[in-house]
């Protein structure tokens, strides 16, 4: 996938119009969310948009230093990385990927390990600097992916079809189509949970100037 267009790096608040969300298991620290609109052309020939999300931590006092709470935008970019191996050691499954709706976990081959349907994990970050792309794994359980889309749509449809009706085989043909591109592999919107903040996980710290 092509990312032809990114928009700048937005700030979310919360409900309450609060930038900074302060942790509810330790008041000291807290996060910012984050989000950047793109655009992306498929290699099955749709052009699409997409959402990247992701989180900014901090303690609230380095957050409030740098007056992030009177920021709208940020510089940079928020790219995305997969991998084989958990980003959590906690909770590994939290960054399982999953292909859209259909509960299916996205595989692929690790080629360090030989294993051949390695789940994969995925997970976004923040790039101050906006050097940084998205590092991608091709799936190798797209077949049961598609069954689950096409299954999927199936029901649907034919919930909403009448007793005597049938389901018209072209519209699943069409529905399918649409369901893949919403579940394609690379960018799509991330989902960030909001109990990420709560691990607290002290890592290296990077220093760099925004």
């Amino acid at each position: 996938m092509l990312m032809a267009k990114q928009g700048k790096v937005c700030i979310v608040p919360d409900e309450m119009g609060n930038v900074i969300r302060v942790s509810k298991t330790n008041p000291e620290y807290g996060h910012v969310r984050l989000t950047q609109d793109g655009t992306t052309f498929t290699q099955t020939g749709w052009i699409k948009k997409v959402t990247k999300s992701t989180l900014l931590h901090g303690t609230v006092e380095d957050l409030k230093d740098y007056n992030i709470q009177k920021k709208k935008t940020l510089p940079g970019n928020i790219y995305v990385v997969e991998s084989f191996d958990p980003f959590s050691t906690n909770n590994p499954d939290i960054d399982l990927k999953m292909a859209g709706k259909t509960n299916v976990i996205c595989k692929g081959t690790n080629t360090e390990t030989g294993e051949i349907d390695a789940p994969i994990y995925r997970k976004s970050f923040y790039d101050p600097m906006g050097t940084k792309d998205d590092v991608l794994i091709s799936h190798t359980n797209a077949k049961e992916i598609k069954e689950a889309n096409s299954s999927e749509i199936y029901n649907k449809l034919k919930e909403e079809t009448t007793e005597t009706e049938e389901v018209d085989p072209n519209q699943i043909d069409l529905e399918k189509a649409i369901e893949e591109v919403t579940n394609e592999e690379t960018v799509v919107e991330d989902a960030v949970e909001e109990t990420v903040e709560e691990e607290l996980e002290v890592e290296e710290e990077v220093n760099f100037d925004l």
